[in-house]
């Protein structure tokens, strides 16, 4: 298609990126290769940030649809999907419902847990009333070393990892800063994977794996976004049964969420056997330099400004497994 037909089959398009999350800075660096990508294509795209315009600005300048490039909370979570649904601008990605249950963490797994997906053990912890004689509990129930989250961020924001007793304080401390509930979470020792998915239901198809090799195997906020120390192996050097059944888990999880147009679901491959368990799903992942979706995008062929494209397409109101009804 044309870059002429591309401007008519998308109309003026939004690219929604920054926003009030704390992974605003992300946020912004995901949504200016976005605009800069489906600006190359001919697409009629102009940058939105929510946290200097409203929402209903949108409607009001008769934006045709719009690419979501927010992450975390006011832009992955449903409220922005919700609110975009009444406007009754096309959106991509998941729908209000799976927006809102893969931003909670404790959520995703209750729900991989009842569809027999293998993901990490886990106690759900209230921030503000866990005493410490029920925080010493924790690792004999988990063993160690486990994983403290703040179960409603991502991009490693509000994450401790706790490798003796005597942390457990610290960490709790540092992960209730953002959250109502703490998820404490079985620590697995090896190799950490993610899957990218694109489309929905029975046409949802995994791309290449993506295998990260962090630093001391802290993949934190710095070495996932701006450091070039840690490796990125894509395809993931992995048999291709093992490589084929890891794909086909992300599939089902991300279906089983409810989850369309796109995201990426991380894991754990467990070094002493090789089972694979499920981490969390993303529903807005980062298109930054370093990010993910786009690498394993391009080992398969696609490169970074047909992705936009494709994910842009997918952009719809009628579609959404949440939606039910469809605006005048």
């Amino acid at each position: 298609m044309s870059n002429e037909d591309l401007k008519k089959t998308f109309g003026k398009v939004g690219v929604l990126f920054g926003g009030r999350s704390a992974e605003r800075e992300v946020s912004l660096m995901s949504g200016s290769g976005v605009l800069k990508a489906l600006q190359s294509k001919g697409v009629d795209a102009h940058g939105f940030d929510p946290a200097e315009r409203s929402i209903a600005e949108l409607a009001a300048q008769k934006f045709d649809r719009v690419f979501i490039a927010l992450h975390g909370r006011y832009g992955e979570d449903g409220t922005l999907q919700g609110t975009l649904e009444q406007l009754g601008i096309p959106y991509t990605g998941s729908g209000v419902m799976a927006s809102a249950i893969g931003m909670d963490k404790v959520m995703t797994k209750r729900i991989w847990l009842n569809h027999g997906l293998p993901t990490p053990r886990f106690i759900v912890l209230d921030a503000k009333g866990a005493t410490p004689e029920e925080l010493r509990t924790v690792p004999d129930e988990l063993g160690l070393p486990l994983m403290l989250k703040a179960p409603h961020e991502g991009s490693t924001i509000g994450i401790s990892k706790v490798v003796g007793y005597s942390d457990m304080q610290t960490g709790f401390a540092l992960c209730a800063k953002y959250d109502e509930v703490v998820l404490a979470e079985e620590f697995i020792t090896g190799r950490e994977l993610t899957v990218p998915v694109l489309g929905e239901g029975r046409s949802a198809r995994a791309l290449p794996i993506v295998e990260i090799r962090a630093p001391q195997g802290n993949y934190d906020y710095q070495n996932k976004y701006f450091s070039d120390d840690t490796q990125y192996l894509c395809p993931a050097p992995l048999d291709e049964e093992l490589t084929k059944r890891i794909q086909s888990i992300a599939v089902r999880a991300f279906n089983a969420i409810g989850c369309s147009g796109w995201g990426r679901v991380d894991f754990m491959l467990r070094a002493s056997d090789n089972e694979p368990f499920l981490l969390e799903v993303n529903t807005s992942p980062g298109m930054t330099g370093h990010s993910l979706v786009p690498m394993a995008a391009k080992a398969a062929g696609v490169s970074y400004e047909d992705l936009c494209v494709e994910i842009l397409r997918g952009a719809d109101l009628e579609m959404k497994p949440s939606q039910d009804w469809k605006p005048a």
